[in-house]
């Protein structure tokens, strides 16, 4: 089979297309035919060394294709199916993936695998998050970085799911427009300095940008009903929240992430984020695709954070 290897970490240009063997599905696992491989930033900290995998390595996190084989223990009735998931690690980048049976689950008829890696795993946190933040009619939220795969999920579901106003942030023009596209009714531009203080009235934080800017972020929760969820930090900081900020404001910052949570992802929220792929409720934003030979391309582009919507090869 054809693969993405790397064999020591740099640019792009150490992506490099090779022949290997095929793998085998082991206990616990499926063996996928890929269709549709996604790329995200992840992928490219590994290739750049920012994010350390033994090598050499075949990267690749999301894809989805056919079962065409099912290790020990594992429902032989997935084989022939479609699936998406993740691989835990790595492995993506290539013809065929061995993944985690529990880290994949089926595709219902008639959505795409593009379609399906594309909302994947970025539609079932943001829904994650939505249920997690309980919101209530008419509530004012907040969704950093809201042209970002996740971001752009969580604008529209937040309208869905009761937000009487969504306040996003985005980078460059083009996303700030990417999230009123998305459905916010207004859009910061988190690049400027002091940003948060355009804030007031937040009920719900999707905090996913980390830093100093948090501490702002928590002073624009409403008092005593407030809550800010943090799943991200795109800054590279964790949160500078101390419990004194939160204690000062009877605010509550809620941690989404651990083998919990995403045991809850995988469980309910992929199969919530399929179903409504296959009816209509929301549309996967599928940004530019490549093929295979090309993944040095795609990672020129992820790095570049100029894309709208999930990047995908396709093999």
């Amino acid at each position: 089979m054809r693969a993405i290897v790397v064999h020591e970490t740099g640019g792009p240009e150490v992506l490099s297309l090779e022949d290997m063997p095929r793998p085998e599905a082991g206990p616990g696992q499926v063996l996928v035919r890929a269709q549709a491989i996604g790329v995200s930033i992840v992928e490219a900290h590994m290739r750049a060394g920012i994010m350390p995998v033994p090598l050499p390595a075949v990267l690749g996190v999301e894809a989805a294709g056919e079962v065409v084989a099912a290790g020990e223990g594992v429902d032989q009735g997935l084989v022939g199916r479609t699936v998406a998931g993740v691989t835990g690690g790595t492995g993506s980048y290539a013809e065929y993936a061995a993944m985690p049976a529990a880290m994949v689950r089926p595709v219902p008829e008639g959505v795409p695998a593009a379609e399906a890696v594309a909302a994947g795993a970025a539609l079932a946190v943001a829904l994650g998050l939505v249920h997690r933040a309980a919101l209530r009619e008419g509530e004012t939220v907040l969704v950093e970085a809201g042209a970002s795969n996740v971001g752009g999920y969580l604008i529209q579901l937040a309208r869905e799911f009761g937000a009487g106003r969504v306040v996003a942030t985005a980078g460059a023009g083009e996303k700030r427009d990417r999230a009123r596209e998305f459905g916010a009714d207004t859009v910061i531009d988190h690049r400027e300095e002091g940003w948060t203080a355009q804030l007031d009235g937040i009920d719900v934080a999707f905090e996913s940008i980390g830093g100093d800017s948090a501490r702002g972020v928590v002073e624009a929760l409403t008092p005593g009903t407030g809550r800010m969820l943090y799943y991200g930090r795109l800054s590279g900081l964790a949160p500078a929240v101390t419990p004194d900020d939160l204690l000062g404001r009877g605010v509550s910052l809620v941690g989404c992430s651990g083998p919990a949570w995403f045991r809850e992802v995988f469980d309910v929220h992929y199969p919530e984020g399929f179903a409504r792929l296959a009816d209509g409720r929301t549309k996967a934003v599928v940004g530019p695709t490549f093929p295979l030979d090309q993944a040095a391309q795609a990672h020129r582009l992820v790095e570049e954070r100029g894309a709208q919507g999930k990047i995908v090869l396709i093999p």
